[in-house]
């Protein structure tokens, strides 16, 4: 099974938008694999944009002029990733990522470049063009590189098969596909057919399906087809998006698990958007990220770090090494919302997943405005005893007896591990 667990790594846009390169991305692999690595990171996704020799920071360039070879597939901008020059494209990347032991990832657009069309180039293996395979009404509303592809036109299928066929002899190991998870009224057809042409590449790839918010009515065909899927469109680090969250993984929590994973997106921690100022850092309070990283990890969402890690702080690295929540993302099953209510006028929310070492989780969420101590009864758990375990945030003894007392700042989050009784 490919992604049997919830995949864990790095993503280059929060930090650097459209203009990551190749100096940045090795840096942060070479940080990952000596602090992270250990704690089950192995991801490094090169995002959007890194054909387009000119791009410089998150914002898209109209109609920008980007580097791809005879058969109209995107290869990287030389100036940006110099190892790729000579036709090598990301192998060298590749290849040196996959020496310190992590896998290596890259963004796509659905669809077939604008410039290839407009050139008329030939569909490798085919006696078709471009021009005949584009479907030059399914485009993308915010970027335009791309026309889609028309599943129903000969050579539309080799075209797809031709792109991960490259793919595979550059060594990727995770794709993330844009502009096709909540397009499902234009690009389901192209969605399966893009899946098809990846497992029939002859090399395991994670499938990853942006933007969001998907389609809970299209849950069984992203299963199908892809191994993430995005619930959320871009996710910053405002309390409202996160906020939103609960009720994104309260719909989805369902479809979570075997290989399967609802994403909410990467995490926006650390030094973020590095493009527009080497200072910047995330908006949220500590708090606020404590319970972003419990909701994601009893959730299990994919956990993709967002920051510039090389200049990471303490309290950043503490947040995305607790083993205890990192085992809850790996261990935690059936995870569901127990209950979301005010108490003494202040908005809480109950998680509960069972362990599959035995035991379970209990995640409780402080959603208000001011700092609270609640109760929570053992009996809303369906427990009738007592409990003994460990918050793993702090790694306190916790237990109780026909009720669990817990302080909890705004914005904040508790996670406790209960042995089995």
């Amino acid at each position: 099974m490919i992604a049997k667990t919830s995949p864990m790594g790095w993503n280059s846009w929060d930090c650097y938008g459209a203009s990551v390169d190749e100096k940045t991305v090795r840096a942060n692999a070479e940080y990952m694999a000596k602090n992270l690595k250990q704690y089950g990171w192995e991801y490094i996704v090169v995002d959007i944009q890194w054909s387009q020799p000119t791009a410089s920071c998150h914002e898209y360039e109209p109609f920008a002029d980007l580097c791809m070879d005879e058969y109209g597939r995107l290869i990287p901008a030389e100036n940006r990733f110099p190892s790729s020059a000579g036709g090598k494209g990301f192998a060298p990347l590749a290849e040196y990522v996959h020496s310190l032991g992590l896998k290596f990832g890259i963004h796509i657009m659905r669809g077939i470049p604008r410039q290839a069309v407009h050139k008329n180039v030939k569909i490798k293996g085919t006696d078709k063009t471009a021009r005949q395979i584009a479907s030059t009404n399914r485009i993308c509303q915010w970027n335009p590189d791309m026309y889609g592809v028309d599943a129903d036109k000969d050579g539309a299928k080799e075209y797809y098969d031709s792109i991960f066929e490259l793919y595979a002899s550059w060594g990727v190991d995770f794709i993330k596909c844009d502009d096709i998870c909540r397009e499902m009224s234009h690009a389901e057809e192209e969605l399966i057919m893009l899946s098809n042409a990846l497992k029939a590449c002859g090399r395991d790839m994670v499938l990853s399906l942006s933007p969001g918010p998907a389609i809970l009515e299209k849950a069984e065909l992203y299963k199908q087809t892809a191994h993430m899927w995005r619930i959320t469109d871009d996710f910053w680090d405002k309390w409202e998006l996160l906020y939103a969250m609960f009720e994104r993984a309260e719909k989805w929590c369902t479809h979570t698990g075997a290989g399967n994973w609802p994403d909410a997106d990467m995490l926006p921690v650390g030094a973020i958007l590095q493009d527009y100022g080497k200072d910047n850092r995330t908006k949220f309070t500590e708090d606020e990220q404590y319970t972003m990283l419990t909701l994601w990890s009893i959730f299990r969402s994919p956990l993709m770090i967002g920051g510039e890690m090389t200049v990471m702080d303490e309290f950043t690295y503490k947040l995305l090494t607790n083993e205890g929540i990192l085992k809850m993302h790996k261990n935690a099953r059936h995870a569901h919302q127990v209950w979301r209510k005010k108490i003494n006028g202040i908005e809480h929310v109950l998680w509960i997943a069972a362990s599959s070492e035995g035991g379970f989780y209990l995640a409780v969420f402080n959603a208000g405005e001011e700092d609270s101590e609640i109760e929570i009864m053992l009996e809303d758990i369906e427990i009738d005893g007592k409990l003994s375990g460990t918050e793993l945030w702090s790694g306190e003894n916790a237990a109780a007896e026909e009720k669990l007392s817990v302080k909890l700042p705004k914005h904040g989050a508790k996670a406790f591990y209960f042995n089995a009784l």
